[in-house]
C-alpha cells in the first residue's frame, strides 16, 4: 500500500511540472504580444516589490541600481537585455519608481548610455503631454515599441490628471508639508545662483556697482545675520540685493580677449537703513562675504526648464575657468567656456569635453638607458573624452555650463565640442 501511495505522489509531481512548463511557455508567448496600443508592445513583467526585501532607499542622482537588486533566476526580472539597442544600457533596470530628490538626468542615466538622448526616445502615455512633468511616485520603465526599439515609458503613480493630486475634501488645518512638484531636469540648487544673477561683470560694471565699505563690529568676514555698510546704493527700506564676490578675469584661451571677471554669489542682503552709507543685513549666505564685494539686483523669475539637445551649429571651444578656483573639476561643478549665443549655443545645449594632453619628448627605444635616436622630437599626446556639459546660461561670446558627467577630471583649456 505504501508503494502505491508513493507511485501516485510521483505521478502528481510529474503532472505539476508539466503544467508549470506550459504556463512558462505561455507566459513567454504573451510577453511578445501587443497590449493593444498602436505604438507600444507590452513591457517585460517585473517582480512585485513585496516578493523580495526592499532595497536601501536611494535617489536617481546616486546612479543606477545594482543588477543584484533583481533576482536573475526569476523569469522576467533579469536586468541584462540582449536586444537593448544602441541607446539603452544592457544592465538597465526594468523599472524605477521616482523618489523625491531625483532628477530627469539621473533617471535617464540609469537606463541610457548617453542620458541626454532621453527626450528622443521617451514614450509618453496618452495622458502625459510633457516628458518633463514627472512626479515622485511615477514609474519609469523599459518598454518595447511596435517598431522593435526599446523606449522609456512613464506610468503615473498615485497622482492622476497630469500629476495633480486627486480630489479630496479640504479641512481647516495647518499644512505640514509642501505638495509634491515635478522633479527637476538637473540639480537646480547647483546653478540657482547663476540663473538669477550675473555670472560675469566687466570692470566698468564693477566700478559703478554699490560695494561693501565695511562690515559691522569689525568683522573680517560676514555671514547670515551680520550687518554691512554699503556705499553708492540707492534703494528703499526692505529692498533685497545679491552680494557678489568678483573673482578671476575670464580670458579666452584662443584669442586672449578678456570678457570680464567671474562674479560669484556670496549671499543676499536686505536694506534696513538707506542713506549715503546704507546699512544692510545678510539674510542668506552661500559663502563668506568680504569688504569690497559688490551688490546687484536679482532677476525675479529665472527659467529652470532645460531640454538637452545638440547645438544647431558645430561648436569648438575651450574651458576658460572653473568656478571657485577649483583646479580639477568634477560632476555638478560649473565651468565657463569661450563660446556663446553668437556661436549657436543656447540654454540646454549639450557639449562633450575632451581632456587636452600635453607634449612629451620622444626618447625612442633605449639600450641600457641609452637612446637609440640621434634626435628627440616632441610629440603631442591624443586628447581623450573627459565628460559632458549642459549649458544653462549664455552671453554673446561665452557661456556657463554644468558638468553633468565626468570620465576624467576637467581642466582649464580643455576642448569642448558637439557630441
Amino acid at each position: 500500500m505504501f508503494r502505491n501511495q508513493f507511485y501516485g505522489a510521483r505521478q502528481l509531481a510529474r503532472a505539476g511540472i508539466g503544467v508549470a512548463g506550459l504556463l512558462v511557455l505561455g507566459g513567454c508567448s504573451l510577453f511578445h504580444q501587443s497590449t493593444g496600443e498602436p505604438d507600444m508592445a507590452a513591457p517585460a513583467p517585473v517582480a512585485q516589490p513585496e516578493a523580495r526585501s526592499a532595497p536601501e532607499p536611494r535617489t536617481a542622482n546616486e546612479g543606477p541600481s545594482e543588477p543584484a537588486d533583481e533576482p536573475a533566476d526569476e523569469p522576467g526580472t533579469a536586468t541584462v537585455l540582449s536586444d537593448a539597442g544602441p541607446e539603452v544600457k544592457p544592465n538597465a533596470p526594468k523599472n524605477y519608481v521616482v523618489r523625491r530628490g531625483d532628477t530627469l538626468w539621473g533617471i535617464a542615466n540609469m537606463f541610457l548610455r548617453d542620458p541626454w538622448h532621453w527626450p528622443e526616445i521617451w514614450y509618453l502615455n496618452p495622458d502625459i503631454h510633457n516628458p518633463h512633468l514627472i512626479y515622485p511616485g511615477d514609474t519609469v520603465r523599459l518598454a518595447l515599441r511596435s517598431d522593435g526599439h526599446t523606449a522609456l515609458q512613464v506610468v503615473r503613480g498615485t497622482r492622476g490628471n497630469g500629476g495633480q493630486l486627486p480630489e479630496t475634501r479640504l479641512e481647516p488645518m495647518l499644512r505640514s508639508s509642501p505638495l509634491e512638484g515635478p522633479i527637476a531636469t538637473i540639480p537646480y540648487s547647483v546653478i540657482a545662483a547663476f540663473l538669477s544673477r550675473p555670472g560675469v561683470l566687466t570692470t566698468d560694471e564693477v566700478k559703478q556697482a554699490p560695494y561693501i565699505l565695511a562690515l559691522a563690529d569689525d568683522h573680517q568676514i560676514a555671514g547670515t545675520g551680520h550687518e554691512l555698510y554699503v556705499k553708492k546704493l540707492d534703494g528703499d527700506t526692505g529692498a533685497r540685493y545679491s552680494v557678489m564676490h568678483i573673482d578671476e578675469p575670464l580670458v579666452d584661451p584662443d584669442s586672449g580677449h578678456q570678457y570680464g571677471n567671474l562674479a560669484i554669489y556670496s549671499g543676499t542682503a536686505q536694506l534696513t537703513q538707506p542713506g549715503r552709507i546704507a546699512k544692510l543685513v545678510l539674510t542668506d549666505s552661500a559663502r563668506e562675504t568680504l569688504q569690497g564685494d559688490v551688490l546687484v539686483s536679482e532677476d525675479p523669475s529665472p527659467t529652470t526648464d532645460f531640454v538637452p539637445r545638440v547645438p544647431a551649429e558645430p561648436v569648438s571651444g575651450r574651458v576658460m575657468a572653473v568656478v571657485d578656483n577649483v583646479l580639477l573639476a568634477g560632476q555638478f561643478e560649473v565651468v565657463a567656456i569661450n563660446r556663446g549665443a553668437k556661436d549657436g549655443l543656447e540654454r540646454g545645449s549639450v557639449l562633450t569635453v575632451d581632456q587636452v594632453r600635453g607634449r612629451v619628448t620622444d626618447q625612442c627605444a633605449q639600450i641600457e638607458e641609452n637612446s637609440t635616436c640621434w634626435f628627440h622630437p616632441t610629440e603631442k599626446l591624443p586628447s581623450e573624452r573627459a565628460g559632458t556639459l549642459l549649458v544653462f546660461k549664455t552671453y554673446d561670446f561665452m557661456s556657463y555650463a554644468l558638468i553633468i558627467s565626468e570620465i576624467a577630471p576637467i581642466h582649464v583649456e580643455d576642448h569642448v565640442r558637439n557630441p
